[in-house]
């Protein structure tokens, strides 16, 4: 049985900051083959939750770099998987920039609607700054990017097995 416990917000900023400039070596750096920043929104995410939904193709996992699901690396999947969310794992709702809380993941589009980017939300007061990889970034101003869209994914949770929680 799943129970909901609080995602860990100043775990996941923690982290987020700990790693923008640098690389853990717990996980592949995707920087050179399509980008990096949707790999670390998912490690600070996890960092924030503990848990990971390994449902093959559907959920959210990293093991190797050959060992993860398209959500881990990809921004559309990582939308998609924290929006839709009914398992195990964090889970999340598309809502306002007014709604922005430290561990929140932004995610960046064009003109022509496609999101290309996801930074963590480290700090909301009293601007929103950022931590990202690809183009690395340490609590950096939101409004210093070029972008036509933002998405905010407000984490709302994480459901865990409820023998996991109990440890």
């Amino acid at each position: 049985m799943l129970i909901e416990k609080p995602y860990d917000r100043y775990a996941t900023v923690e982290y987020a900051r700990r790693w923008a400039l640098t690389r853990n070596p717990r996980y592949y750096d995707f920087e050179e083959i399509g980008g990096d920043c949707t790999n670390f929104a998912s490690q600070c995410i996890f960092a924030g939750s503990g848990v990971m939904n390994y449902t093959p193709v559907t959920g959210w996992y990293y093991i190797s770099a050959n060992e993860r699901t398209a959500s881990w690396t990809g921004v559309e999947y990582l939308y998609d998987f924290l929006i839709r969310n009914k398992g195990a794992g964090p889970f999340a709702r598309e809502a306002p920039l007014s709604a922005a809380e430290p561990g929140d993941i932004l995610q960046l589009g064009g003109s022509e609607g496609r999101f290309y980017h996801s930074p963590v939300i480290v700090k909301t007061e009293p601007e929103i700054l950022v931590c990202a990889h690809t183009y690395d970034a340490l609590d950096r101003k939101l409004s210093s990017y070029v972008y036509s869209h933002a998405r905010l994914l407000h984490i709302e949770g994480v459901r865990v097995e409820e023998q996991s929680a109990q440890l």
